[in-house]
């Protein structure tokens, strides 16, 4: 277990208790040695954790304490909340979502001085994708993280039709397109679509032989720009 996990569930062991607990009883829950928790009790201390006691008397964690949010800077906060409205209009309706919740969850603990910078709308992200698409990011994220192939029905630049069955590899978010990379079992070679020129796609069962991450390494030792299937 990593220093910081173990520092996660001390402090998940302190919120259960309501009254003074002892260095031995809280030693033995963790698994830990009581010279090993001492040593953390004063790394939460420092890190601004309310723990009242001392060794021989017991401690007590006051209420009020997560451990992250204190860590936010200002700039740090600015950040997340400028990324969570990037993907709130750059990706699809459930990351939109998912970074409104995490916002929402960051913001009910984050210090009063430091919350209002969550909703300051001093940054602000322009217009998102407007182009209408045959297939879900959601699925195509769900392909990536399964590493399954796509069956899909592409019109390339010059408007001809073909059906490639696809390896995908990553999803790129630009300004004016979003591009799906993969491996194409046509060409022999890696590929870039764009989204909205699929128009048709079928979420196969079967996975591809090589790893995602293996792929996504050899596609970045290649080129990264655009061929004649994209764009």
């Amino acid at each position: 277990m990593s220093r910081i996990h173990r520092l996660f569930d001390l402090l998940q062991i302190l919120r259960r208790h309501r009254c003074p607990v002892s260095g031995a009883d809280l030693a033995r829950t963790a698994g830990i040695s009581l010279r090993t928790l001492y040593r953390d009790i004063a790394a939460l201390q420092a890190m601004g954790a309310e723990i009242e006691g001392e060794p021989g008397v017991g401690y007590i964690l006051r209420p009020g304490f997560l451990l992250p949010p204190l860590m936010f800077s200002e700039e740090e906060i600015e950040a997340l909340a400028l990324g969570a409205r990037w993907v709130g209009k750059r990706t699809d309706k459930a990351l939109a979502e998912a970074a409104r919740n995490a916002i929402a969850k960051i913001s009910a603990v984050l210090p009063s001085d430091l919350r209002h910078r969550l909703q300051d709308d001093a940054l602000l992200v322009g217009p998102g994708w407007e182009r209408t698409q045959s297939v879900d990011l959601k699925d195509l994220r769900r392909l990536l993280r399964e590493e399954r192939k796509l069956s899909m029905a592409y019109r390339d630049e010059k408007g001809l039709l073909s059906q490639r069955t696809v390896w995908p590899i990553t999803l790129g978010f630009f300004e004016s397109t979003r591009i799906l990379v993969a491996w194409c079992e046509l060409r022999q070679d890696f590929r870039h679509f764009r989204i909205d020129r699929i128009e048709a796609a079928d979420l196969l069962p079967e996975r591809y032989p090589r790893r995602r991450a293996a792929l996504m390494k050899e596609w970045r030792q290649q080129n990264i720009l655009p061929d004649s299937d994209s764009m």
